[in-house]
C-alpha cells in the first residue's frame, strides 16, 4: 500500500523459516546479553552491603542512548516537513499551462486517420472548450533533437532541444501564454512550415528579435512566428529546456488534448466516450487527467514523504519509550531524595522541575546535533531539484517545539508521579 509494491512470502520454504529462527535467536542473544553480562559481573556482598549502585559510565551510556533516539526523531521531522513543503511547491507552482480539466486521450485504432473528424464532431460536445493534438503530451515531452542550425552558430555548439509535433489550437487548448507573435493559424497555409519557440530556446540561440528570424530544423529550414512563455513540460528536478514546435495536422500518432470546461468533466468523458465508441469501436475508450500523469512524475516523492511521517511516529514512539524508561529508573533511584526533599517543604512543582530538568537538557543535546546533519540531508536532496524552496528556520523551531513537548509530556508524568508519591512510604526503611 504504502510503496505500491506487491511482496510475496516465501512461506513454502524452509529456509524463510530457517532464516526468522535465526534472527529471533541473534536478536534475543544480543538485546538480553548487555543486561545479563552487567547483572552476572555484580557481587553480591557489595550489593547486600550498600544496594544496587550503578557506575556513572553506564549512567552516560543510557542517556547517549536518548540523545541519539531523539536526534534521530528530530531528524525525520524536519525531514518529513521539508519534504511535505516541497511536495505543496510543485502542487501550487504556476506550470506555465493549466493542467485542470485537461484530458489526454492516445490516438490509435480508426483515430489516426480520422482525426479531424472526431475533432469536428468532438467540438460540438457540452463542455468541450478547445481540442488539439500533440506527438508526445504537456506532461513530458520526451523527444530531442540535436540538429537545429541558424544564421551565426557555432558549429562546434551541440544544444539539445526537445522538439513538439502539434495541431492546430495547441496554444489555446493548454491555456499557454505567448511572449511574442502568434499562434499557428487555419487561415495561413504557409504556417505549415513555420516554428513556435519557447523563451528558454530564445535564450540559448541569442535572438533579440526572435519573430521572423529563419531557423533550419534537420533539412527543414522555416521562420519564427511566435515565442511561448516557458512552460514546464518535463520533472521540476530540472530546468526548463529549449523547445521548438511545429505544426502537422495530419501526423499519424500521439496525443489528443481535450480542454472540457470546469465543472463538466464528468459530462465531457461521457460524450467523449460514445464518440470514440462510434468513431473508434475496435479500441476501448482511454484517457488520462493532465494533473493525474504530473502526479506520477512525483511518485517516488509522494511515497517519500508518507514514509517519512510514518517513521518520525515510530522514531519518536521508540524514543518515548526509553525516555519514560529512563525517567521512570531515575525516579526510583532518588524516591529516598524525593521523600526527605518532600519533608523539608520542597512542592510538587518544585521536584517535578527537579527530575525534569535533566532530561530536557538531553532533548535540548539532541536537537543541537540532529539540526545541523538534518540540514545537510536535507539541503543534498533539495539539490536535486531545479525548482525548489529554501531551508527555513521555523522548520527546524517546528520540529524543536515538537520534540520538547512530546519528551516534556513524557518525562512530565512520571515526575509529577514521584512527586505526589506518600514520603512516608520512601523513608519507611531509614
Amino acid at each position: 500500500v504504502l510503496t505500491g509494491k506487491e511482496l510475496e512470502l516465501p512461506v513454502r520454504m524452509p529456509l524463510f523459516w530457517a532464516a526468522i529462527a535465526a534472527t529471533m535467536i541473534v536478536t534475543g542473544f544480543v538485546a538480553g546479553s548487555y543486561p545479563a553480562l552487567f547483572l552476572s559481573s555484580l557481587k553480591p556482598v557489595s550489593v547486600l552491603k550498600t544496594g544496587l549502585k550503578f557506575k556513572w559510565g553506564s549512567g552516560l551510556f543510557r542517556k547517549s542512548l536518548v540523545v541519539f533516539q531523539f536526534s534521530l526523531s528530530a531528524m525525520l521531522i524536519v525531514g518529513m516537513i521539508v519534504v511535505y513543503q516541497q511536495m505543496d511547491y510543485i502542487q501550487s507552482k504556476n506550470l506555465g499551462y493549466d493542467r485542470e480539466n485537461l484530458i489526454y486521450i492516445p490516438i490509435e485504432g480508426e483515430l489516426v486517420g480520422k482525426y479531424n473528424l472526431f475533432k469536428e464532431e468532438a467540438r460540438r460536445l457540452p463542455g468541450v472548450v478547445n481540442i488539439s493534438k500533440m506527438r508526445n503530451s504537456p506532461t513530458v515531452i520526451e523527444h530531442h533533437t540535436g540538429s537545429i542550425s541558424w544564421a551565426g552558430k557555432d558549429p562546434n555548439q551541440d544544444i539539445s532541444f526537445a522538439d513538439g509535433v502539434v495541431g492546430y489550437d495547441f496554444v489555446k487548448t493548454l491555456n499557454l501564454q505567448m511572449a511574442q507573435g502568434r499562434d499557428f493559424s487555419k487561415e495561413l497555409r504557409s504556417d505549415s512550415l513555420e516554428y513556435l519557440l519557447n523563451e528558454a530556446a530564445v535564450k540559448k540561440i541569442g535572438f533579440s528579435n526572435p519573430v521572423g528570424q529563419s531557423v533550419e530544423w534537420g533539412n527543414r529550414r522555416g521562420m519564427v512566428i511566435g515565442v511561448i512563455k516557458d512552460f514546464h513540460f518535463s520533472s521540476m528536478h530540472k530546468e526548463v529546456e529549449p523547445l521548438i514546435i511545429r505544426l502537422d495536422e495530419n501526423w499519424g500518432w500521439g496525443t489528443i488534448l481535450v480542454r472540457a470546461k470546469a465543472g463538466n468533466t464528468s459530462q465531457v468523458l461521457s460524450s467523449l466516450e460514445n464518440l470514440c465508441k462510434t468513431i473508434n469501436p475496435k479500441f476501448p475508450f482511454s484517457y488520462q487527467f493532465s494533473d493525474q500523469e504530473f502526479d506520477k512524475l512525483y511518485k517516488s516523492e509522494q511515497m517519500v514523504s508518507r514514509l517519512s511521517g510514518y517513521f518520525a511516529f515510530l522514531a519518536i514512539f521508540i524514543s518515548c519509550l526509553g525516555l519514560f524508561g529512563l525517567a521512570t529508573f531515575t525516579a526510583a533511584q532518588r524516591t529516598k531524595e524525593i521523600g526527605v526533599r518532600k519533608v523539608l517543604g520542597a512542592s510538587v512543582s518544585g521536584i517535578t522541575m527537579m527530575l525534569s530538568k535533566d532530561f530536557l537538557k538531553l532533548v535540548v543535546i539532541s536537537l543541537l546535533v540532529a539540526f545541523p546533519a538534518a540540514w545537510i540531508v536535507m539541503n543534498n536532496w533539495l539539490e536535486g531539484y531545479a525548482y525548489k524552496i529554501g531551508l527555513q528556520w521555523w522548520m527546524f523551531a517546528l520540529a524543536g517545539v515538537v520534540v520538547i513537548a512530546i519528551a516534556w509530556l513524557t518525562v512530565g508524568y512520571q515526575s509529577i508521579k514521584s512527586a505526589l508519591a506518600n514520603p512516608v512510604k520512601s523513608l519507611r526503611t531509614e
